[in-house]
């Protein structure tokens, strides 16, 4: 006989599955008419469109054999080294620079005409002078990554720290509190789920900007095998690597997500 207990954590748990299985039922759905538009029907051509067959045998290519230079877990870890390079740099230079654009009205007026210029700018854009500065080698993409998770990074910590109650900062200073115990017990607390909100945007952007900057003058990663497939009129190889980014950047989001709820356990509540 159940107790009241276990009886209270049925639903919960019920409700924790119904997203899983609404995924799954939607993916099969979703193979399920690719499969017949493009192998059954033929509604769609196969050089415009590859058929499910068509992209299996090319995630077995790249898997066995390889491709553009390199097999498929040599083009990940790449990429993967690029983004979490490009991302840790610019999230602790961003929320820091958030976090004292904050605190100070006088820095705020001093850097933010300065920000505000450089803002409206494309990461892509930077790619030529990032190519002339540094060269074909990893540092420009590392740099145009950087850039593009730069500024959500700023923007979010800058809004979450001005978004704090000045009361909170009157009364933790009329009981003594220093001002690095302002920043560590008031300031960063409170201005972490605005911070996270940027860095969820950061990632987003740096897996966006990556394929972008690895379409010019990459030797391996995933835009190294999306513009060699385009190249090669490839479908399957396009849409794979297009899968890889995709599970790549959902992976990466889902475990930033999860340390968020470590570092925030009230908002999983």
């Amino acid at each position: 006989m159940p107790t009241k207990h276990s009886a209270q954590h049925i639903p919960k748990a019920r409700r924790s599955s119904r997203p899983a299985l609404v995924a799954c039922l939607t993916a099969i759905v979703l193979i399920g008419l690719w499969t017949l538009w493009t192998s059954v029907w033929s509604l769609i051509h196969p050089a415009r469109f590859p058929s499910p067959k068509a992209t299996w045998d090319a995630a077995e290519q790249i898997l066995t054999v390889g491709y553009a230079g390199g097999t498929l877990w040599g083009h990940v870890f790449h990429s993967l080294r690029l983004v979490a390079m490009g991302f840790l740099v610019a999230t602790s230079t961003g929320c820091t620079l958030g976090l004292v654009m904050g605190m100070s009205r006088r820095f705020e007026l001093f850097i933010n005409p300065t920000f505000l210029l450089l803002r409206p700018i494309p990461p892509l854009a930077w790619i030529p002078l990032a190519l002339l500065w540094f060269g074909l080698g990893d540092a420009s993409k590392i740099f145009v990554i950087w850039y593009a998770a730069f500024v959500p990074a700023v923007i979010n910590t800058f809004t979450g720290v001005r978004m704090i109650d000045p009361l909170l900062l009157s009364a933790a200073r009329v009981h003594g509190a220093s001002q690095w115990q302002v920043i560590r017990h008031v300031l960063i607390p409170g201005a972490l789920p605005m911070v996270f909100t940027g860095l969820k945007l950061s990632l987003q952007s740096s897996w966006m900007t990556l394929v972008a900057a690895e379409l010019v003058g990459a030797f391996v990663g995933i835009g190294r095998v999306l513009i060699i497939a385009a190249q090669d009129v490839y479908p399957g190889m396009i849409l794979f690597a297009m899968a890889c980014v995709a599970v790549l950047g959902a992976t990466t989001t889902m475990l930033l997500t999860r340390l968020e709820k470590w570092a925030l356990p009230w908002r999983a509540l």
